[in-house]
């Protein structure tokens, strides 16, 4: 099952130190940086593993990596002080199926000679996995420098959320809904691009398991609602316990099947045959870090799964309502996480209420909240591949209000001139096929995303 970004954060990091078998270099100077660079690592939170003994050859890297996947690691960092053997790229990349994260430090300053050629041998040792197919990212810089910090943070969480999507497991409750066949999904295709495992589900068996759940749970999971102080309107506390049965046996199904995402099928059938919208327990899933999305919108599951993986959160799934040149306003019915909208019991805060158009319970209708940096984003199958695109937004005041939960987000001036205007990138967008759900997450995220997309050799759309 999903692990919380916190979790995935923790474990441990694999870190392998190129050595030679032949002298040559500064080998004090590239202790004195392998020293450094392990620090800093650990000063970052991380806990390493592997680090302790260089490796020569084939013969080494093997025990290392066997090593690092025996201790749990995620990811691998490989740190070259001194050009090494750039035949053994082809060797960790046989070894290690997931991205590499290269660290090239920097040479001596001012002896007057060539100290380590760190960053010659990462450049060689990067072209060669490129040209094997396989992907790494690439970090140059002083363990002590900021700004490497950060870029190595980053590259680490990529290599990572590959290694996690490429084990994930994805439940979709019986189908995409009628007509939104743009969000049908590949079971096959999925697996041989993400390596994800998608998991059919009947909404039959779902309906029957949400009857089934016990009486007790479902009165103690009433007052764990009750207690959240939801305003109400034109519902009341009886409408509560059918909500609770849907996310009780969303979270049921979840730990039976190892679920890391999950997908439903809302509508028509569920506010039909048992009376609601599952909305309510979608949000409070989302509010708990868990990727779920609606619809039957696999990938739109698959999205916030890579961003909980990156450590955003799962984010708010939602159709692009309308636009003009460079603002575009976001809706759905009411089932965004509660830390994107505005607090619960401020002006347009989470209420609980009846859907607009099949008119029963339970959707949370909330503002997402203003003044936010976010990102839009969205993963996608056309033409037999999978295609991802990403842009950083800003959320503000919008021009008007309606039910469900709604935001209006602006592009700035430098974002249109780099990627053009809103209408000119939901042209280009469309006519890559993207459906009509994204997601907009809080973060500025889009960079990341775009590295992603590039680990994961999915084809990308700025």
């Amino acid at each position: 099952m999903l692990k919380s970004a916190k979790e995935v954060a923790a474990a441990p990091l694999g870190v392998m130190i190129l050595g030679r078998k032949r002298p040559g270099f500064d080998q004090e100077w590239n202790q004195q940086v392998c020293g450094r660079a392990v620090a800093a690592l650990k000063s970052l939170g991380y806990k390493t593993v592997g680090a302790d003994k260089p490796v020569v050859d084939d013969a080494t890297i093997k025990v290392a990596l066997d090593n690092l996947r025996a201790a749990g690691c995620q990811a691998l960092v490989m740190l070259q002080p001194s050009m090494g053997h750039g035949q053994l790229a082809l060797t960790v990349a046989q070894q290690w199926p997931d991205p590499v994260v290269l660290w090239a430090t920097p040479e001596r300053p001012g002896d007057g000679k060539v100290s380590s050629c760190s960053l010659v041998g990462q450049h060689l040792w990067g072209s060669s996995l490129r040209q094997a197919g396989h992907a790494f990212e690439l970090v140059y810089g002083d363990p002590d420098d900021k700004v490497l910090r950060a870029e190595l943070v980053r590259a680490i969480g990529i290599a990572r959320a590959v290694a996690v999507l490429r084990q994930a497991k994805v439940g979709v409750i019986g189908t995409h809904a009628p007509g939104f066949i743009d969000l049908a999904a590949d079971p096959f295709l999925l697996r041989r691009t993400l390596g994800i495992q998608l998991h059919p589900l009947s909404l039959p068996q779902f309906i029957e398991r949400v009857h089934a759940v016990p009486e007790d749970a479902i009165k103690k999971d009433v007052q764990r609602v009750l207690d959240m102080k939801l305003p109400m309107r034109d519902v009341t506390a009886d409408d509560l316990p059918m909500s609770s049965r849907v996310y009780l046996a969303m979270q049921e199904l979840i730990a039976e099947e190892s679920l890391d995402a999950i997908t439903i099928q809302c509508w028509p059938e569920l506010p039909n045959m048992i009376g609601q919208w599952p909305y309510l327990a979608v949000t409070r899933l989302g509010t708990e870090g868990f990727p779920v999305s609606i619809e039957g919108d696999v990938d739109g599951a698959i999205g916030s799964l890579m961003n909980c993986h990156l450590g955003t959160g799962p984010g708010f799934l939602t159709d692009w309502l309308e636009h003009d040149r460079n603002s575009i306003y976001f809706w759905h019915p009411g089932m965004a996480p509660m830390e994107m909208c505005n607090p619960i019991g401020s002006a347009g805060g989470p209420t609980l209420a009846k859907h607009f158009n099949i008119v029963k319970p339970m959707v949370v209708d909330a503002q997402i909240r203003i003044n936010q940096d976010g990102t839009v984003a969205r993963l996608w199958r056309c033409d037999n591949r999978y295609h991802m695109a990403a842009f950083d937004v800003r959320t503000v005041a919008p021009r008007r209000k309606v039910t469900g939960n709604f935001v209006l987000v602006e592009l700035s001036d430098a974002d249109v001139a780099s990627g053009g205007d809103v209408p000119a990138r939901f042209d280009r967008l469309v006519h890559a096929g993207m459906p009509h759900h994204v997601i907009l997450s809080f973060s500025k995220n889009a960079e990341q995303l775009r590295r992603l997309a590039r680990a994961l050799k999915v084809e990308w759309w700025a």
